[in-house]
Parts: structure tokens; sequence; C-alpha cells
């Protein structure tokens, strides 16, 4: 450029101070001859002579670039060389203009096809310039030659290109660095054709040149034909080599068990996607998703059951997320979801993506239930400059928090779970401190279970809620037990997750609800003693539109009216499910029934679904309640949920209370109800019956 700038200064002087064009050739077109020059130096410093594939792009510019010389001479150079009767250097001036043009002409052209469409537009830019500048060069020269005298259009054409090189470069300066990660070279389609086109063109115009010439017409049409028959099959062969390479580099790129991109294709949609936010920062979301309980299926149903869930589980996403969005098998059991749109229609894929794992699973003639933890991670439109691996990253912590709630669900990023670790995910124990039993026992497990549940062997028992003004038992809370009989009496979390694995949690909750009405029906108006029952339901229960009426029909065969059952939701599974929970709490609301929020405060929540839903009773969640007495920071939180609850009109409940200094503290913060071993362990309806009745005085 700087020979082309210097060529054009000495024009200028030439014509504005000496008031004549210089002589042809003069020192400005030496000058001139710089940039094409330049050119096939730096695209020649581009080729890497140890590999055979580098030198494709220079056998195909001498192809490009002998067919358009045969072009030119036959329409211009032929005849400018026989007119022309200048001296040996003006005549090679004269040719070497052309010929330096038509290489850098085909240098552009190459360079344009072989890069990839994502990066062209400076590169067009750029290069579009070059082959102006190269028309105008040869403009100019064939007219100073013919008739001594310049040419405005070559003038136009110089400016033009020269608006193209700044516009190139400033495009180029303002695009940031494209993310880190693999570099795909994509295989354009121009590289195939872009040789052969003006090979055909060459043969053309010399078949028309040696027509009149020639008598052995023939022979040159034989020829010809020969030629283009040659460059046809040959082109033929070029396409299906290409869709070889592709299926090949596709394969490198897919699962082989599921068919979905693997690891490699989801890096690469995720960086592209990236690459092109641009400035409307449209937001990128990810969806990582992993299967609850997946080991177990392996180890009680074998390995190929596993690779037959993992093929359904993939057809399930496939059928769920729209085709515009990215879906990959990351490894394992581990899956994930690109999705360029907005955060609302990212929420909506991801409740999506929930629902379509309710049905079960048949594998081995058998029905299986399994479910998702699902983590959400969207650009944020604070952070321009979030790349692939933080976006991943944070996919990745949301999921481990999702499964840190025990029910799996959708769990959303959140600038708070950067304290999560996986180290923090709750380990396996019962309340009595054994662990739980191993996998390779669960279909064993699985059978004791099913037979427990037929033969009404799951018990309930009873822990009371003490009103701390007055130590009245004013509630109780049921809790599932199994009473195993060689691992002795289970807790929920020992055999929930064969519950909610093999489709139990219909049997099971109606299995409860039965059972607490009946306990409750034995004190419940005995003496004016109504303690209400509270059962906890699954999660799966939220969707069941039809709960209200089958409690309904449980207590009216008992003769109990709705105030005499309370259902407790846990808070994580309420806001991972609110969108499908709003209307049986509504109608559970409506038919009567006592609404409460479990472990109020133990997950990433926000506090705006107590604005919108109508619930009864908020319980404070242990894991504040124990700490009070000592650290002032939990006492602090606990006095705030109070008086939060006072001020909605809600009954406060503080789960934990294990000794008096507890109570105290909870008590003249206002709290209304107390739930923990100070008052009372939990026991079975027998023993819970003679202390109602020692607790609660009668009234008349």
């Amino acid at each position: 450029m700087a020979g082309w700038v210097a060529g054009n200064l000495i024009l200028l002087y030439h014509h504005a101070v000496l008031g004549s064009p210089p002589a042809f050739p003069s020192v400005a077109d030496a000058a001139f001859l710089l940039l094409p020059c330049s050119v096939v130096v730096a695209s020649a410093g581009k080729v890497r002579p140890d590999r055979m594939s580098a030198l494709r792009p220079v056998l195909d510019g001498v192809i490009i670039a002998s067919a358009l010389f045969l072009v030119c001479w036959v329409l211009i150079l032929e005849e400018l060389f026989a007119s022309t009767h200048s001296s040996w250097l003006a005549t090679a001036v004269s040719v070497a203009f052309p010929i330096s043009d038509v290489v850098m002409i085909t240098l552009a052209v190459l360079t344009v096809s072989s890069t990839v469409p994502g990066k062209r537009q400076a590169i067009v830019l750029v290069c579009t310039g070059l082959i102006i500048v190269a028309v105008a060069d040869s403009i100019w020269i064939y007219v100073l030659a013919q008739s001594n005298s310049t040419s405005p259009v070559a003038v136009v054409g110089w400016a033009a290109g020269l608006v193209l090189f700044s516009a190139g470069g400033l495009i180029d300066a303002r695009k940031p660095p494209s993310a880190t990660g693999r570099k795909r070279q994509a295989l354009a389609d121009p590289l195939l054709w872009l040789p052969y086109s003006p090979m055909v063109a060459a043969v053309v115009v010399g078949l028309i040149d040696l027509w009149p010439v020639t008598n052995d017409k023939p022979v040159l049409i034989a020829a010809s034909v020969l030629v283009m028959t040659a460059l046809v099959r040959q082109l033929i062969v070029l396409i299906q080599n290409r869709r070889l390479l592709f299926d090949l580099a596709d394969q490198t790129r897919r699962d082989p068990l599921t068919g979905l991109g693997n690891r490699l294709m989801f890096n690469d949609h995720l960086d592209a996607a990236i690459r092109s936010r641009g400035d409307d920062r449209v937001p990128i979301a990810v969806l990582a998703l992993d299967l609850d309980d997946f080991k177990m299926v392996n180890d009680n149903l074998g390995h190929p059951s596993g690779d037959e869930l993992l093929i359904d589980v993939a057809s399930r996403l496939k059928n769920t997320v729209p085709a515009e969005h990215t879906v990959a098998r990351l490894g394992g059991d581990e899956f994930a979801v690109l999705i360029r749109s907005a955060p609302n229609a990212a929420t909506t894929i991801a409740e999506r993506i929930i629902e379509a794992f309710d049905a079960p699973f048949s594998l081995n003639s058998e029905k299986v239930f399994i479910h998702p933890s699902v983590g959400l991670a969207i650009t944020p439109a604070d952070e321009p400059d979030v790349t692939a691996d933080d976006l991943m990253q944070q996919a990745d912590i949301a999921l481990y928090a999702a499964k840190r709630t025990g029910i799996g669900g959708v769990q959303t990023f959140s600038a708070d779970m950067r304290q999560v670790s996986r180290l923090d995910l709750p380990q396996r124990w019962s309340d009595s401190g054994r662990i739980q039993p191993p996998a390779q026992a669960g279909v064993q497990l699985l059978g004791q279970l099913r037979r427990a549940i037929g033969d009404s062997e799951l018990k309930l028992v009873y822990q009371p809620k003490v009103l701390l003004a007055t130590g009245e038992i004013v509630g109780v809370e049921a809790l599932l037990r199994w009473p195993h009989p060689e691992l002795g009496l289970l807790t929920p979390s020992e055999f929930l997750p064969l519950i909610r694995r093999n489709g139990l949690i219909g049997s099971v909750t109606d299995t409860v609800l039965k059972q607490a009405v009946l306990d409750a029906s034995t004190w419940f108006g005995t003496g004016y003693r109504n303690v209400p029952v509270a059962i906890n339901l699954f999660a799966q229960s939220l969707t069941d539109v039809d709960l209200a009426d089958r409690i309904g029909t449980i207590l009216a065969e008992h003769s109990l009216p709705p105030s005499a059952l309370t259902v407790e939701i846990t808070e994580h599974m309420l806001l991972s499910n609110m969108s499908r929970t709003e209307v049986v709490i509504d109608r559970l609301r409506r038919s009567g029934l006592r609404v409460s929020i479990d472990d109020f405060g133990s997950g990433y929540s926000t506090m705006s679904y107590l604005r919108d839903l109508p619930v009864d009773e908020l319980k404070l969640d242990r894991e504040f309640v124990l700490p009070m007495t000592h650290n002032p920071r939990a006492a602090a939180i606990v006095r705030s949920v109070i008086n939060l609850t006072h001020a909605l009109n809600i009954t406060s409940v503080a789960e934990g209370v294990e000794d008096a200094a507890t109570a105290e503290q909870l008590s003249a913060y206002g709290c209304d109800i107390g739930q923990g071993y100070y008052f009372a362990r939990p026991m079975f309806a027998e023993s819970l019956r003679p202390l109602i009745e020692s607790r609660n005085p009668l009234r008349r």
C-alpha cells in the first residue's frame, strides 16, 4: 500500500506542479507494481511447504491465473503487444500491469473463498478493493499505452479501492477477539468450482480465437469436449470427496450411542453463539442436565439397559427442544442444551424438559421413573464479555444446586451459588447415622418396598407442634417410616429414591393420606381436642389437579373437616415447579385445607411467592434455628422472618427446637409454634393420644 500511495503522490506532483504526466514508464509505475508484488509475497508467506495439502491453494492459484491470463491475452494483451512500438521496457511494464493484476485478483478471490463465513466481512471489503484497484490499474495502463492519456474511470476505481481498504481496516479493528477454543476450517463451496470456472472461460475463448485460423476443426472440437468432460468429472469427484469428508467430520462431532452432538460440537456451537452475540446482546442460555440415580440403573439392570435409557432420554430431548437449538450428550448421563433466544424461552424449555420425564421409561419390560436435575445459565445483560467457559461453569454450578435440593428440577444460576461446591452435596445418611443400603441391593429392596406398600407395612410417626405461649399441642407432623425386618426402622431418605424412581409416589401418597386421616379421627374432635395433622407432599403430587378432591373424599369417609389436615410443601419443590403448582395450591386452599411452606430459607429462593400464593404457615428451616442462641446473624434472620410472617398474617413455626434456651428466645421474638426434640420426639399414634390429652386441657 505504501508503494501505491507513493505512486499516486508522484503522479500528483507531476500534474499539479510540473503540469504534465510523467513519461511512460516512470518511477510511479514501479511504485504501483509494489502493491501486487506485496500481495503475492504476503500470500506466499502463508504457504507451508512441509504439508502437501498446503500446495492445493497454490495450484488453484496457478490454474486460475493461467486461465485468466489466456483470456486477457486473447481479448486485450495480444492486440496491445502487437500495436505498441515503444521500448522493450515500456512494453514489459505494459504487460506486467495486467499480469500482476490477474495474479492479485486470483489471490483475492482465493482468500475470500477460503475464509470462514462468519469472518468474511473485513476480508471481502479489502479483497474487493484489491480487485477494483487491479481493474483500474489495467484500464489506466491500457489507455495510457494506446493514447498516451489518462483515464478518469481508473481514478474513480483507485478512490473506491482506497475507501474499501479503509472500511475493511476499521471493521477489523473494531472486531472483538474471538473466544479461545478449537478453530474448525470450513470447507467452503466456492473452493470446489472456483479453479475450474476460468478454465471453462479459457477453453471457450481459445476455441473462438482458433476457430477461424485452423483447418483441424474436428480436432479442436474433440479437444474442447475432452477438456470440458475432464473438468466436469473432476468436479464430481471433488464433490463426492467433500461429502465424504463432511460425513467423517460429522461422525467425530456426534455421540455414537444417541446420535446427538457431542462435547466437541456443543463447544463449537457455543463459541459461535458467543462470538455472534453482537451489539444487540441477544441472550444465550445453557442447560446442563444429568439423570438422578443413573448409576443404580446400570448396577441393577445392567449397562445395556443404561444405554437404552440414554437413547430414550436423547429422543425425548430432541422431541422437546425446538430444532433451532442445540442438544448434545457431553458424556455418561450428562446432557446439555444451547438456547439462542430470550430468557423466558429458556425457562419454558427447561420446564418442558422436566415434564418430558414424567412418563416412565420401559426397560427390560419394567416401568422405571428417572428424573433429571437441570442447571440453567443465561448470559447477563450487564456482563457483555461473558465467555463460553463462564457460561458452562455457571450452568454446572446451577446443576449441582438443583441436586442439593434432593428433588431435582430446575435451578437458575445466581451469583451466590458460586459459594456452593460439589463437595457440599448432601450425603445419603439416615437420621440414625446409618448409611443407605448399597445400590447393588436396589432391586431386592424395591421388591420388599412394593410388598410393604401392598401389605400396609409403612407406618407413620407424629411429632407434636407446640404453641410457645402456652405449651399446648396445636398440631402434629406425620413422618413416614418403614419398619424393615432386617435393616430396622428406615427413614424416607433411605428409600425415597426407590419411590421416586419406580413410580410409587402415588401409592405412597394415598397410603400416607389414609393412615394420617385414620389416626387423626381417633383424637380430632374428641373432647374438643382439635389437633390437625400435617403431611408432607411429594413433588409429583403438586402436579395432580385432583389432589384436593381425593383428600376431601378421604376426610369425608372419616367424618373429618378440612381443618383436620395441613399439607406441607418444601420451598425447593415450590420454587422449582412454580408455574405448575399454583393451580393445585389454589384448589387445596379453596377446599378448606391449610398449606404450609416447609424448610423456609434453605434454598436460593425469592420471597415473591409469599406475595402471590395464599399460604397459611411458614416453617423456618432448622439450619437457622439450631445456631440462633450463639450466632447473632442466625438470630437476626429468624427474628426478621418471624416479623415478616406477622406482617403477612401467616403462622410462624420453628423447626429444630432442641433446648429450653432456644424455645425461650423464639418466644421472645414472637414465634407462634415450636417443633423439635425439646418438646417431643416423633412417636406412633398410640403414644401420641395420651400426650395430647395431658397437654391439651378440655375446653367447654
